[in-house]
């Protein structure tokens, strides 16, 4: 490497806080839409009549596909230069096709034959991904352009954690108090309605994102300076092969998406919140209950992360998360869970309460450091071998993560027909069995609990500490500089 002849204002660029804030937005532009399909599987059974292996292993393969997607949307960020720049014109392609395929399949497909039906729902689900995985890319891809400074990158995992706690937390809330008291359940009326609050709240947040974005979204944000990058697919294969750092993201962070997709799951609420705890509106409010509590461990964790690196503080993280989910499930194993309530609140509601707080706030701590994570490797793909391939990298990291998290409908459809609901899911009110009993733990906080022990074992392998960051930001800007200099 270079001798490091660069100040610390040639060595970093720098966003001002309400555009890393507005970009934040565009994550929350896509998972609104992943909140709206984790209900697909009750309309598709529910409403269109499918059953549940089918609709479950449909969406498994259907993340699969999704991950196949990826690898081809990376080539298309790393070859996209316009007068628009590189990332915004995705953003709003992928968001519109994610309006039109939503709007389609929550009004079309239970009208359709039922020798039809099947194939409707899989070939608009595939243009829904090819959408999603538009716009959900250039979230990741992007941050290398929105800023390098170590000081500033965790930032967004501020906003992305609060808008994420929002959503999920809020969304749960209107879905279980509102809307399904409205309509008597998960009917066609509820998703009609849903549906389109998704569409509209998703396209206000894409737009605030590429009025973020726009000022970044430059060739002098790029990496190295006048480096035009011929990449091909072939490439993607020796990226992951050399890139350790890759490597072991990737595996820790898609076994972290698998442990937080799983709560996620409607049968899982439906289980844990309206069968186990016997009363399926406290999903919503227990969800605002510890909102505040989860917001502040992820902004202490964020701030340690700004001292201490993401690498450190994403451990620190995922020890304290498989700690309390640890506790959490003794603890509800030894006492009766349908004492738990918010309208007579004990002992036993109040250590639930904060043991639950504690296991959700850091685990969503280490779900929301993974996006600033993959723009260190993006980085280290640049210091390492002088590419700028940001769209390769992001796509790569989805290409596995979406693989290993696609197993989150897969186990819990084959969970819930091992012990016995083969034709439908688990329904509020069910009265509660061993077997229920000891499913519903085992997917609310076993498989994540198995998550957290790969991620840990991962982490011990990423080269990527707060030191090493330093060294690479210094490489990469004394190469700009000489560049310049040579002109």
């Amino acid at each position: 490497m270079a001798t490091v002849t660069v100040n610390q204002e040639e060595k970093y660029h720098t966003a001002k806080k309400w555009q890393i804030g507005f970009f934040a937005l565009n994550n929350t532009a896509t998972n609104l839409y992943m909140f709206l399909m984790l209900f697909v599987s009750y309309y598709a059974t529910g409403v269109a009549g499918l059953t549940v292996v089918l609709v479950s292993t449909i969406l498994t393969f259907m993340r699969i596909f999704d991950g196949i997607t990826d690898p081809i949307i990376g080539y298309i960020i790393d070859k996209t230069e316009s007068r628009f720049g590189k990332f915004a014109p995705l953003m709003v392609l992928g968001n519109i096709i994610l309006a039109a395929t939503a709007y389609i399949t929550f009004t079309f497909t239970h009208l359709m034959p039922d020798s039809l039906q099947f194939a409707f729902f899989v070939a608009i689900h595939i243009i829904y991904i090819i959408g999603y995985t538009f716009q959900a890319a250039c979230t990741r891809a992007a941050q290398t352009v929105l800023t390098n400074d170590p000081k500033q990158r965790p930032l967004f995992s501020i906003f992305d954690a609060t808008y994420n706690a929002v959503l999920f937390t809020g969304g749960q809330m209107f879905i279980a108090m509102y809307l399904v008291a409205k309509h008597g359940g998960f009917t066609l009326p509820l998703f009609a309605e849903l549906k389109y609050y998704v569409i509209i709240l998703s396209a206000i947040f894409t737009c605030l994102a590429v009025i973020a974005i726009k000022g970044k979204d430059r060739k002098e944000y790029y990496g190295l300076v006048d480096q035009n990058v011929k990449t091909s697919f072939r490439d993607y294969w020796p990226v992951l092969k050399g890139n350790r750092a890759l490597q072991m993201l990737v595996l820790a962070a898609s076994t972290d998406k698998l442990a937080n997709m799983m709560p996620r799951q409607a049968a899982v609420g439906v289980m844990f919140f309206g069968i186990l705890l016997g009363d399926y509106a406290l999903s919503g409010t227990i969800g605002l209950v510890v909102l505040i509590p989860t917001l502040l461990v992820t902004f202490f964790g964020i701030e340690k992360a700004r001292k201490i690196g993401l690498k450190r503080a994403f451990v620190m993280g995922t020890w304290v998360a498989l700690f309390f989910f640890g506790v959490t499930t003794i603890f509800l194993l030894s006492i009766d869970s349908t004492t738990i309530s918010l309208t007579s609140i004990g002992l036993v509601t109040v250590v639930f309460l904060i043991l639950y707080s504690l296991a959700q706030g850091f685990s969503s701590l280490t779900g929301n450091m993974v996006i600033p994570m993959i723009a260190d490797v993006s980085d280290y793909e640049t210091y390492r071998t002088g590419r700028y391939v940001p769209g390769m990298i992001a796509t790569i990291f989805s290409f596995v993560d979406k693989f290993v998290s696609s197993l989150a409908p897969a186990i819990v459809g084959f969970a819930v027909a091992l012990i016995g609901y083969r034709d439908s899911f688990p329904e509020v009110g069910e009265a509660l069995t061993p077997a229920l009993l000891l499913m519903s733990l085992f997917l609310m906080f076993g498989i994540p609990m198995i998550g957290y022990i790969i991620s840990l074992i991962a982490m011990k392998f990423y080269p990527l500490d707060d030191k090493k960051m330093e060294e690479i930001q210094t490489a990469i800007a004394d190469i700009k500089k000489e560049s310049k200099e040579a002109v």
